[in-house]
């Protein structure tokens, strides 16, 4: 049956601040919730004892607010670590990993007044768009059960689209706050990189592809909680000074230039429909006031994969190479992504990086004429759970279990921030989204040009899953 009308994460807020909601009401719901649906989609894991939880919401009860989040609960990304429960990675390496800390970002929002559920399920390691692992098994599309939610914020993203949360975080390397987004029909949103601090662990200073970053079902729910996670860490090299974008109100799109780039001048296949839809949002922010252009591409796609493909290997490889001393078993796709981060020479890691330079500039430019550019949030529309990447899209094989996403490697390589927000339906009955991208420090603009769309739009509740 249709799932009932599920509340903005910032009215929920102002109701317990005014007194007219208590953190326990809210719990109750929560766990009713998931009770009823989580068994179908397998998006929260590790969900901690349902007692413990009303004990702590009833301590949120009788406490002062003590942050944006207060009483507010909230599921983590199971990569990230939570004091207390499970880091497994979807890795059966670390299905004892707990740790008695949390980090940075988690700190944040329990420091905020959230109250941590558990956490929401991604790919082993968070490789792959697509949320599935030996551990917790596969996360299922709200909108189709039998195929894929996307990744590696798969659930998250499911978590959201079905009301068993109402914020979530998640991280993206190659699109993973932007994919499941798109195929959940919610919003994800990439930050500029170093805005989000991430753990102070390793090397700090060369690797500059993943972020971490808020999903919500809304712009303005989202700045609430990119509010609370973002903002420097001294003992971080590359930090981003935050202004705070709470409320997010909408911005007159008179005036605000948009390049959209459809399939980057053919050099992204795309699954039939995909553009028609994302047309379809297209025409909405025109309808808005916004000068919609379909320019040329400005930097040469294969460049910018190749470039991509050889950093993420030399970063991926670096971290997978610690746990492969342990002795454990990878799976395919992230044994090929070490075995070519250790075969990568300094002088190829340097060219690479010289394309990215120089795709930086060229954005750099592109952006004087432009305040964003759109792009598809994925190639294709979701995929059965039965396969683990899709080998060909439109009749073009796929020469990488990446390749179908590289539509994400745009905004990826060089940082920029993206928010993916929904597109709407194909004729499959499918969802699909489109990613907004602007320069470096444009984060608050970006939310607020997604606010206007969302007024005008408001997927979420016009086309819930019906479970």
């Amino acid at each position: 049956m249709p799932q009932k009308t599920i509340p903005s994460a910032a009215a929920l807020l102002d109701d317990l601040r005014a007194g007219k909601l208590r953190a326990t009401d809210i719990m109750e719901a929560t766990l009713e919730r998931i009770g009823e649906v989580n068994d179908s989609v397998n998006a929260i894991v590790n969900l901690r004892d349902a007692d413990t939880l009303m004990a702590e919401a009833r301590a949120a009860d009788d406490s002062d607010a003590i942050g944006a989040l207060h009483g507010l609960p909230i599921a983590v990304k199971d990569l990230a670590d939570v004091a207390g429960i499970p880091t497994t990675k979807g890795s059966p390496m670390l299905v004892d990993n707990v740790l008695q800390t949390d980090e940075i970002m988690v700190a944040r929002m329990r420091a905020a007044g959230a109250i941590l559920i558990g956490k929401t399920n991604t790919p082993e390691f968070g490789l792959g768009s697509h949320t599935f692992n030996p551990v917790h098994g596969v996360t299922r599309n709200p909108y189709n059960t039998g195929l894929s939610c996307g990744g590696s914020s798969g659930g998250a993203a499911v978590a959201l689209a079905t009301g068993m949360t109402l914020l979530a975080d998640g991280s993206d390397m190659m699109g993973s706050l932007r994919n499941p987004a798109g195929w959940n029909n919610v919003y994800g949103f990439r930050p500029s990189w170093g805005l989000v601090p991430s753990e102070p662990l390793g090397d700090t200073f060369l690797h500059q592809l993943s972020t971490l970053g808020p999903m919500a079902r809304s712009p303005e729910d989202i700045g609430l909680l990119l509010d609370v996670i973002a903002g420097p860490d001294p003992r971080q090299p590359h930090n981003m000074v935050h202004e705070p974008v709470s409320p997010v109100s909408a911005l007159s799109l008179s005036g605000v230039r948009i390049a959209w780039m459809r399939d980057w001048d053919g050099a992204f296949p795309m699954e039939e429909g995909v553009l028609d839809t994302c047309e379809a949002a297209i025409k909405v922010l025109r309808d808005l006031g916004a000068e919609v252009d379909t320019p040329k591409a400005p930097f040469d796609a294969e460049a910018m994969f190749q470039s991509w493909a050889t950093l993420r290997s030399w970063q991926v490889g670096v971290g997978l190479d610690v746990l492969a001393a342990q002795g454990g078993t990878l799976k395919d796709t992230a044994i090929w992504e070490l075995e070519r981060g250790r075969a990568l020479s300094g002088f190829e890691v340097h060219a690479a990086s010289v394309v990215r330079s120089d795709w930086f500039q060229s954005a750099t430019q592109f952006f004087e004429t432009y305040d964003a550019f759109v792009l598809p949030t994925a190639q294709v529309w979701p995929f059965s759970n039965d396969i683990d990447y899709p080998r060909e899209i439109a009749g073009v094989a796929m020469d990488t279990y990446h390749r179908w996403m590289a539509a994400m490697v745009p905004a990826s390589l060089l940082g920029l921030p993206a928010l993916a927000a929904p597109a709407g339906f194909g004729q499959n009955g499918l969802p699909m989204g489109i990613q907004l991208i602007g320069p470096r420090g444009s984060d608050g603009k970006l939310l607020r040009l997604g606010a206007a769309y969302h007024a005008a739009t408001q997927w979420p509740d016009k086309r819930p899953p019906e479970l």
